[in-house]
């Protein structure tokens, strides 16, 4: 199979398996709850499925690691693809914060973080993963692809997969063109996981959505405006 169909195959499983991950780490890490990560309306999160085609593509250059002993070798590979996903994480949360005035992602709780976008204890996490792809994953690819060519009907699966993630590409950018217009008129930054909690706040009369996180009950406008609000009357507060 051809390095195209083998990085999309990979973009599409690392998408759907990495929304998972976070949607079970969400629930029983961090939020307590079950929450829709991302900005997308379905089951994907591009960044993990770019992660694990970086991660595919590093492994191929094991390798060329000029280092002997092959615990130091393995230790130096899983630094490296911490490294570039961690630049990778950099590179998306800085050009949506200044580009959209949108943060994905916060990590300003944690320590030495740069700017809320990356941080050490994330970086680490990602270097976890990639040695859990390494060992785990990583030797029954080629076998996954193989399989994959020679059935049609799984391939016609990940086709299908693609069809609606652009169906659903379009339409939360759609969302995230509205919600940065805003940002850019009003002067401020707008924390999706934020608003994403306000807007399910909002729910009175039926449980909040899952998938449609950011289909308030209201007009997006009014809920916005209520948002930026809060937003000034916290700054207030603080400031006093």
């Amino acid at each position: 199979m051809n390095i195209f169909l083998t990085l999309t195959f990979l973009f599409a499983i690392g998408s759907m398996l990495g929304w998972g991950l976070e949607v079970l780490y969400r629930r029983f890490v961090t939020q307590k709850k079950w929450a829709n990560p991302g900005f997308l309306t379905g089951p994907c999160l591009p960044l993990y499925g770019f992660s694990l085609c970086i991660l595919y593509l590093l492994t191929q250059l094991e390798h060329t690691i000029p280092v002997k002993r092959e615990w130091v070798e393995k230790l130096i590979l899983f630094a490296l693809m911490a490294i570039a996903i961690t630049a990778l994480e950099y590179l998306i949360g800085t050009i949506m914060l200044s580009v959209a005035h949108i943060r994905l992602w916060d990590y300003f709780d944690c320590k030495w973080n740069i700017n809320g976008i990356i941080c050490p204890q994330y970086s680490f996490y990602w270097m976890f993963l990639s040695a859990v792809y390494y060992f785990l994953i990583h030797p029954h690819t080629l076998n996954a692809l193989e399989w994959l060519s020679h059935n049609l009907a799984f391939s016609f699966g990940i086709g299908f997969f693609y069809g609606i993630f652009v169906i659903d590409l379009a339409y939360s950018t759609h969302i995230m063109n509205y919600i940065s217009n805003f940002a850019d008129e009003n002067q401020i930054v707008i924390r999706l996981e934020s608003l994403k909690k306000y807007i399910q706040e909002g729910f009175k009369q039926r449980k909040p959505r899952f998938l449609l996180s950011l289909k308030p009950e209201k007009p997006l406008s009014e809920i916005l405006e209520q948002y930026k609000n809060k937003l000034v009357f916290s700054k207030k507060n603080n400031s006093n």
